[in-house]
């Protein structure tokens, strides 16, 4: 049996994560000195290079002084939860990454509960001590004082710490050490991580924690094997979740080094290999020994806590910039995405109507941006938490909320979450002008909050949150203050018109741009709805006037990004999205049909 250590690196969004395992890459001599390698390696499609953030967990592996180490990263923002939860289970210890300015913040709680369940017991990595506000001493008390909230053991508190700057390549056992290499860490790996447990002389259990697609061989899972080994070729027993068994054959065993996958004929206890053959394999089954299959348990998935309708598009400028603009494509591509993403799931509930459901805001914003990106043309209506009925009671997701303020803004934003029924739970000075305010939020009370939250602390404000449990519906929550100014007019918009309309609020169209009857140009600096006419001329006359035209100054628009407009809509509103414009509209484009309907609503209030 090879001697091998696997291990997951957990954290908080932007502690590092990606960056730690692009140094453990180069370092440990997996990439050649010839290679061309860009930062960020593991950060593998367009989006999570835009953003800098990890959507997808990856795994690669390294070599190190005769030592395979496994290491999985995983993402840090509180939508993919769940991508995290199931890596924890096929790995034997984790880095917990954190921050040596910023200290625990509300996702590392949330992995390091998971972790210490598991009877983890993490290595922390103080990272970022280069930074001018970093205090090491304190995080690492920060990080004690969660383990034992959380109820770790005592060998669990007696953590191994090592310092690091992962950008600049080095770590450290003590803050006074010399600044040179990763290899304190990679020797804190190989004496702290446990070997794996189990044999190859054992029956195989093998058991999928993510997976994969591809065109030619199909569904791929990525798993590690707990017992046993596995051969290329060989016929293997399929365990459903409910018991179900099929026996197949192993097509394709891929094994991991660096960023490359290459075919291996044979694997054994403790590697972590992608499997194919199976088409109906999926997250938590197990492959097991024929003759006599031994199951492994299978994963507790969160559920989703949001969703959102996409429909198709039947806006007057449908069809005009998109590729795949009817249902059945729409179909097609999220069954695509439900095949390798466990967090979602969606089904029909109409005419060319799909409702999705996800984990968060980010999750739903990051498919639809894909499906933009790759011609799709559609409509979303405004995300809703799933609200579930339990013993007769309403229950509602509840967030935990974290904000770290400006001293000066703190008033503003406790009165701002208190209209949305947030609760406040603690409130820290954090040093150098800032405050850390914690709540307990419906995650009703989040939807369309980040901009608002953004323009009210001056852009400074950090705003983070995971899901903590479902309560008692608590009551109508206060949503957005100003009301739409709405075009009445069918055209191209016009500089004279934009320029007389200006006082009525904040335009998002420039002159030129196509607008509809019923689409929402603006924001009205009230709170009515407003119908304008944007594509209005100046009349010309033959009377010369005395003086030439005034110059028109016009105050650019503000530009609604996807996830903005989401924020933004209400209920009867939809945000059109094609791979050229996103655009906000009414459900109903006439005016008197939105009039009926505002009317009935009132009347059923």
């Amino acid at each position: 049996m090879r001697d091998i250590r696997n291990i997951a690196v957990i954290a908080h969004v932007d502690h590092g994560k990606t960056t730690l395992v692009d140094e453990l890459l180069k370092q440990s001599g997996t990439f050649t000195a010839h290679q061309e390698v860009e930062d960020r390696v593991m950060d593998s499609n367009d989006i999570e290079k835009e953003r800098g953030i990890t959507i997808l967990s990856k795994n690669t592996a390294v070599d190190y002084e005769g030592v395979r180490i496994n290491i999985i990263d995983t993402p840090g923002h509180a939508d993919f939860g769940g991508e995290v939860e199931r890596v924890l289970k096929m790995v034997d210890c984790v880095l917990l990454l954190v921050d040596a300015q910023e200290g625990t913040m509300p996702q590392t709680k949330f992995v390091v509960k998971k972790a210490l369940q598991l009877g983890h017991r993490p290595i922390v990595v103080i990272n970022k001590i280069d930074k001018p506000g970093a205090d090491a001493d304190r995080v690492v008390d920060e990080v004690f004082d969660l383990f034992d909230q959380m109820g770790a053991t005592e060998e669990q508190l007696e953590f191994p710490v090592v310092y690091a700057a992962a950008r600049d390549g080095y770590a450290k056992l003590a803050l006074e050490d010399a600044n040179e290499n990763l290899i304190p860490l990679f020797k804190t790996i190989l004496e702290e991580v446990p070997k794996p447990k189990g044999s190859d002389e054992n029956g195989l259990q093998l058991q999928v924690f993510t997976l994969d697609y591809d065109n030619f061989i199909g569904k791929i899972g990525i798993a590690r094997i707990f017992n046993g080994t596995i051969s290329m070729g060989e016929t293997v027993t399929l365990v459903k979740a409910d018991g179900e068994k099929v026996k197949g054959r192993v097509s394709k065993l891929i094994g991991f080094k660096g960023v490359d996958r290459f075919d291996i004929k044979t694997a054994g206890t403790g590697d972590i290999v992608a499997v194919a053959g199976f088409e109906t394999i999926d997250v938590g089954d197990s492959l097991c020994d024929p003759a006599n299959p031994m199951p492994l348990d299978p994963m507790h998935i969160e559920e989703p806590t949001l969703s959102v309708t996409f429909a198709v598009n039947d806006s007057p400028l449908a069809g005009t910039e998109g590729k795949f603009v009817t249902s059945n494509k729409i179909d097609e591509r999220l069954e695509s995405e439900m095949n390798t993403n466990i967090a979602m799931n969606y089904e029909q509930i109409g005419e060319g109507k799909f409702k999705v459901n996800g984990r968060g805001e980010l999750q739903i914003c990051i498919l639809a941006e894909n499906m933009r990106r790759e011609g799709f043309e559609f409509s979303i209506g405004r995300p809703e938490v799933i609200v579930k009925e339990i013993d007769g009671v309403k229950m509602e997701p509840f967030e935990h909320l974290v904000i770290d303020t400006p001293d000066e803004f703190s008033g503003a934003i406790i009165e701002k979450l208190g209209k949305r029924k947030a609760n406040m739970t603690n409130m820290v000075p954090m040093g150098s002008g800032y405050t850390r305010l914690e709540f307990e939020i419906p995650a009703r009370g989040l939807i369309g909050i980040r901009t608002e939250f953004l323009t009210e602390t001056k852009g400074e404000g950090v705003m983070n949150h995971s899901f903590l449990e479902f309560r008692p519906h608590s009551g109508v929550v206060e949503s957005r203050k100003y009301g739409a100014l709405v075009s009445m007019e069918a055209g191209e918009a016009v500089g004279y018109s934009i320029f007389n309309l200006q006082d009525r609020g904040i335009m998002y169209i420039k002159p030129q741009d196509k607008v509809y009857n019923g689409m929402v140009v603006g924001q009205h600096a009230k709170s009515n709805d407003l119908d304008i006419n944007p594509i209005k001329a100046k009349q010309q006359s033959n009377v010369r006037s005395s003086g030439a035209d005034e110059a028109i100054k016009l105050i650019p628009p503000r530009v609604m990004s996807l996830e903005n407009a989401l924020e933004w809509i209400e209920e009867d509103e939809l945000v059109e999205v094609t791979p050229v414009s996103v655009r906000v509209r009414k459900r109903d484009l006439d005016p008197n049909v939105r009039k009926r309907t505002a009317k009935k609503v009132k009347f059923a209030d």
